[in-house]
């Protein structure tokens, strides 16, 4: 089969349990596309293909019969994968190599997922694009010339070019959100708690969860079962999950749902491209034909809870150890966040975490009568290549970062699940747009973006890669 690249993860499956292809056809398929492509897209930190391929031929001798058995994916470079070099994105970290797997990793692999290797991230997972020092930046297949967001940019560029069907990524601040927006793909960030952690990952104050990278919503939804697995010792433990599990929940009806419809920024000083702005209020004319009822309101993210996740952000930017003697190492907009991190004392840090449980419990008090609340994913368009640190002030790059995605850091903040749908375009780009949920109800997202994609499909559109 010449154009394995085309199928999606549940039909790639289908095509390995009906004898169609084996496993290991697909994963050389996928090998050989990630070899072209990747280093020009910035996809990948590295390629496993002997532990790959030597993966595909211990399923092909025992017939894989799940879901996601057999489809190929990659698992972000900030993750611990035992035996894989796992450099965060860092120059400092470089050969570093666990000796041990991250929980979602086994996860992944119990489903019969195959890992080609590590999608590549930005320092420490710290900003909005991925641009690592040292390494090609992480590109929207759209236009080669703009990011592909981060930091999951690796994974994002690598599954809209067609290297793999599905990823695996992480959202601390918008990270599986934001590149999804700009790649034209779906993006779940996913209820704090839902998916493990352990043993050693996530962060202190349960802003980052692991979550879903796709091109469809059902495909979202299946990687979403293979990583929604209960693990001993867990920090957060979030709602039951639905009976029959998520794809099947992107399969009912959401019935009718009241939406919250909010186009203008949550917080000041921030301008939102009329593109983004028109996207939402597409996507809220769509679902209101669909039968929902969707109300304007007005958002808004208090000042002090905008403080407090910029304090968090800094002071969890320390998290990363390094020797003294090699900050001078890491790059500039690092540097600047461990350096204002390092300004904060316990207190601060303390009190910025009370805040932001007192800012979220109004928040989410106040739009509980909503099922979800529609908004722009990010504020502009995909950005040019070296937009954010074209200044040269690491300041004024995290001031842009900020205005650029002024939304998504709620949905980490609250806990609750998010969603972005490319549902929209402009000028050949991706423009996404994002509903957040209550908290535990990521099937309801899904069933609304599966609603969505039915009512407006994307699946025909395809980046100019060859």
């Amino acid at each position: 089969m010449s154009d394995l690249h085309e199928l999606t993860a549940l039909e790639t499956a289908a095509a390995v349990r009906r004898g169609d292809v084996t496993v290991v056809e697909v994963v050389e398929a996928a090998l050989a596309r990630a070899e072209r492509l990747g280093p020009a897209l910035g996809a990948f930190s590295v390629l496993t293909p002997d532990r790959a391929l030597d993966a595909a031929r211990a399923l092909d001798r025992h017939r894989p019969a799940g879901p996601l058995a057999g489809v190929p994916t990659a698992v972000k470079d900030l993750t611990a994968t035992a035996g894989i070099p796992t450099a965060r994105g860092s120059v400092v970290h470089a050969g570093h190599v666990p000796d041990r797997d991250d929980d979602v990793v086994g996860l992944l692999r119990d489903a019969g997922t195959v890992s080609i290797g590590k999608t590549a991230v930005p320092e420490f997972g710290l900003p909005c694009y991925t641009e690592p020092a040292g390494a090609p930046p992480a590109v929207t297949p759209w236009d080669r010339t703009r990011s592909a967001g981060g930091s999951s940019g690796g994974a994002a560029a690598a599954v809209a070019a067609g290297i793999l069907p599905v990823a695996h990524g992480t959202d601390g601040g918008g990270s599986v959100r934001i590149p999804a927006a700009v790649c034209g793909l779906v993006g779940l960030k996913t209820t704090r708690g839902r998916v493990p952690q352990g043993p050693a990952g996530g962060d202190p104050a349960g802003m980052s969860v692991h979550g879903p990278i796709a091109r469809t919503v059902a495909d979202a939804a299946a990687l979403l079962d293979a990583m929604a697995r209960p693990s001993p010792g867990e920090p957060f433990v979030p709602a039951t999950p639905p009976a029959g599990g998520y794809l099947a929940a992107a399969a009912r009806d959401p019935g009718r749902r009241r939406i919250a419809l909010a186009v203008d920024p949550p917080i000041d000083a921030t301008v939102v491209d009329p593109a983004c702005r028109r996207a939402a209020e597409e996507t809220g004319a769509l679902l209101a034909e669909l039968g929902h009822e969707v109300e304007p309101v007005a958002l808004r993210l208090p000042d002090a809870g905008v403080e407090a996740f910029l304090v968090l952000w800094k002071v969890l930017s320390l998290g990363d150890p390094v020797d003294p003697a090699d900050e001078p190492r890491l790059q500039p907009l690092t540097r600047w966040l461990r350096a204002r991190g390092r300004e904060y004392g316990g207190m601060a840090a303390m009190a910025a975490l009370q805040t932001v449980h007192v800012v979220t419990r109004a928040m989410v008090a106040e739009r509980a009568g909503f099922d979800a609340v529609l908004t722009p994913t990010v504020a502009l368009p995909p950005r040019p290549v070296g937009w954010f640190t074209d200044g040269g002030d690491p300041a004024e790059d995290f001031a842009r970062q900020v205005a650029f995605t002024p939304w998504t850091a709620i949905a980490n903040l609250t806990g609750e699940p998010a969603i972005s749908l490319p549902l929209s375009w402009a000028d050949g780009l991706p423009i996404g747009v994002s509903l957040r949920g209550r908290r535990g109800e990521e099937d309801v997202l899904l069933a609304l973006g599966a609603q969505l994609e039915a009512a407006r499909p994307w699946s025909h559109r395809r980046p100019p890669v060859v």
